[in-house]
């Protein structure tokens, strides 16, 4: 039997609580971690690969069971489906700060597995998955190199705050993740409403603080627990190896490193390695020395060496300084029938981007832990094999596509319009056409242009970098704009997106184990250096969004009425609200708080659906003349109607300004008349007067 363990800590005046031996006994490591009334279980296996691989098969999944916030899933089938988007993405930052922290021998199958198994609505359980796989990890015998810490970090009235809730997020200028172990951060996640670099910065810095006390509880864990460390087999690959490739194609790579094109130098680099493969694993010889996957890895190495030193010895390729971002060329309304669209490009990264105004009936619906609720502003982001000069199939969007495009639209959406102001359901989609270095960036970048050429008054233009870091035991480097083998050998990925006044998104990860303070604080100025000199380019070619939106976009009229007035507009069985929407080909949306949307191609007939609400819902005014249809006759006088719905007396006194014997004498029914609201009473009832009205338009003739 398993001894039970338990550590816990207060942490953001909440209780953090870890427990393991208790439950999921079967795995390599199980914790139970509670944060308030969250609730979430982390389980770890390991097992030797079962095939001939030559990379670290760790896998992740994050599910959020919908019975932990008390929720019933929605569809026929009534049971979780598919990973959701914010399960996708929590996957991904479990992964991330990780995966660094295993050598680079160590080939066996790692799976964690994190399940919500109650949920407060208050606290993310994505940071108690991230806290609960290290603290799994640690206690499993898998050769981690950790634990790490995790922290969330929020600035609410002017003050920092650790793992602010839901409702502190809605007020807060930043929702910011810092990861990593006792020596450094190795992840930043953040998405901003223009955070000043200075505040990032120290939420860096106390978060980490915060991540130093999680990784003590789960070191006491861990003691408490008696871990043992188990074995693995290693996959190294021989020292004699890398040396020989070094002797045999050392000048060769490195001669191939200087080519300034992509392409030209990855094929030169392609040649070199078939010689090499060539040569030490003929074909026929069924027991070389040394395996093709062995080879290659060594040449990768060998690659990477040398671009290391090129690079802290100041050569990069086509001879860039370190902070000099990449020629851009970018253009705007490039296609003729969309509602917006810009090509961006950055030396050899492109991404084609284009902007949908839809209505609200395209909003999305995002039903998960929280209250459902919907989304006006989506982006998409595509990665097609041609774009990298691949052939592979196409099977929908995989999780890198998808943190992608999280990224870049957390980057963008502060910046826009409410819905008061700009009623539109907005979705943009960007299209790698070429990748070679932050198309996640660009994809920032052409966003914002495609918003632009679409008419949506954002409030500030955005442009996203990445800097990149190449370190030795005595040197850095830190590298604006890193190109795909910068990235591939460097130590570090900063992508930073912002405004001209403060950051709006940041996703940092690493490949070395850590980066300290100082060196964050240096790469966040070196990013905002490159930034403003982007955005000023892009200026140059559109300097503020288009004063109209595109004539192929739907015509959207917003009105609001009294509530109770509802039934009104959509009519018994809704025959009021199909009758006009098909006789003016307009789409009517209503929100119950009485807030109308109107949308049509035609921008007449949206005038025209709009007119017709005003009228059904619009209140009789004392004083007002109003033209009317006289609906009834009676001896006292004759009813008009004057608004849809609406009708008021005429009294037989009122009809004309001499005596009138008889009603029929004036009016009949069906009859057009104008007349005057002279009084409404408490109970509503109409008084109108046809005499008021005749001698008021006489006066002003």
């Amino acid at each position: 039997m398993m001894t039970e363990v338990r550590v816990e800590k207060e942490i953001g005046g909440r209780v953090l609580t870890l427990e393991t031996g208790k439950v999921a006994r079967q795995s390599h490591g199980a914790v139970w971690v509670r944060y308030g009334d969250t609730v979430v279980l982390v389980t770890v296996l390991s097992a030797p690969p079962t095939r001939d691989i030559d990379f670290f098969p760790l896998y992740v999944d994050y599910r959020e069971n919908q019975h932990a916030a008390g929720k019933v899933p929605g569809g026929f089938f009534k049971r979780e489906g598919r990973p959701s988007t914010k399960e996708i993405l929590t996957c991904r930052m479990i992964d991330r700060p990780i995966r660094p922290l295993f050598s680079d021998d160590f080939m066996d199958e790692v799976q964690i597995q994190c399940m919500v198994l109650s949920s407060d609505n208050q606290n993310d359980p994505d940071i108690l998955a991230m806290i609960g796989a290290s603290a799994a990890l640690t206690i499993s015998p898998t050769p981690f190199q950790g634990p790490i810490g995790i922290a969330r970090m929020g600035y609410v009235d002017g003050q920092l705050v650790i793992n602010p809730t839901h409702a502190d997020l809605e007020n807060s200028v930043m929702d910011m993740v810092v990861c990593g172990p006792a020596e450094g951060v190795n992840m930043i996640e953040l998405g901003g409403s223009e955070a000043d670099e200075k505040i990032v910065a120290e939420g860096a810095e106390k978060g980490f603080e915060v991540c130093k006390q999680i990784i003590e509880m789960i070191n006491e864990l861990a003691a408490k627990a008696d871990v043992k460390t188990g074995s693995y087999e290693s996959h190294v690959i021989p020292e004699e190896l890398k040396q020989l490739v070094e002797d045999k194609c050392g000048e060769r790579i490195l001669k191939a490193k200087q080519i300034a094109g992509q392409a030209e130098r990855n094929e030169t680099l392609k040649a070199i390695r078939q010689e090499l493969l060539a040569e030490l694993c003929p074909e026929g010889d069924e027991e070389p020395q040394y395996t093709k996957a062995q080879v290659k890895e060594a040449f990768y190495k060998a690659e990477g060496k040398i671009q290391r030193k090129l690079i802290l010895d100041g050569k990069r390729f086509g001879g860039r300084a370190t902070d000099q971002v990449r020629p851009l060329a970018i253009e705007v309304g490039v296609l003729p029938r969309t509602h917006g669209s810009a090509i961006f490009a950055r030396g050899e990264t492109q991404t084609l981007v284009t902007a949908t105004l839809g209505t609200p009936r395209d909003e999305q619906i995002i039903d998960g832990l929280l209250d459902e609720y919907k989304k006006k502003f989506m982006l998409h982001y595509n990665f097609p094999p041609f774009s990298v000069g691949e052939i592979r199939p196409i099977r929908g969007p995989g999780r890198r596509d998808i943190g992608h495009g999280a990224l870049a639209e957390k980057s963008l959406e502060g910046i826009m319009p409410s819905a008061e102001d700009f009623p539109y359901t907005v979705r943009i989609v960007s299209d790698i056409l070429e990748s070679n270095g932050s198309t996640s960036m660009a994809t920032v970048c052409g966003g914002t242009l495609a918003l632009m050429d679409a008419g949506v008054p954002i409030s500030d233009p955005i442009a996203g970098i990445s800097i990149g870091m190449v370190s030795d035991d005595d040197r850095y480097v830190l590298l604006t704009d890193i190109a795909g083998e910068e990235d591939a050998h460097g130590d570090m990925d900063f992508k930073v997106a912002g405004t001209a006044k403060g950051i709006t998104g940041i996703q940092l990860d690493m490949k070395a184990r850590c980066i300290p303070q100082k060196r964050i604080v240096e790469a966040l100025a070196q990013a905002r250096k490159a930034r403003l000199d982007i955005l000023k380019q892009m200026s140059e070619v559109l300097p503020a969004p288009r004063e109209q939106i595109s004539t192929y976009a739907p015509c959207m009229l917003t009105i609001k009425i009294d509530p109770e007035k509802i039934g009104k507009v959509i009519g018994p069985g809704g025959k009021m609200i199909n009758k006009i929407q098909d006789e003016t080909g307009a789409t009517i949306d209503i929100e119950d708080d009485g807030t109308i949307f109107i949308s049509c191609v035609d921008g007449d007939g949206a005038k025209v659906a709009k007119a017709r609400i005003e009228a059904l819902t619009e209140e009789a005014k004392i004083g007002k003349i109003y033209e009317g249809k006289v609906v009834s006759v009676r001896d006292f006088g004759a009813f008009v109607e004057i608004l849809p719905g609406q009708d008021g007396l005429c009294h037989v006194s009122e009809l004309d300004e001499g005596y009138v014997k008889n009603v029929a004498d004036v009016c009949s029914v069906g009859d057009t008349v104008r007349a005057k609201v002279i009084a409404i009473d408490d109970q509503g009832r109409i008084k109108l007067s046809r005499k008021a009205a005749m001698k008021q338009e006489a006066e002003s003739r």
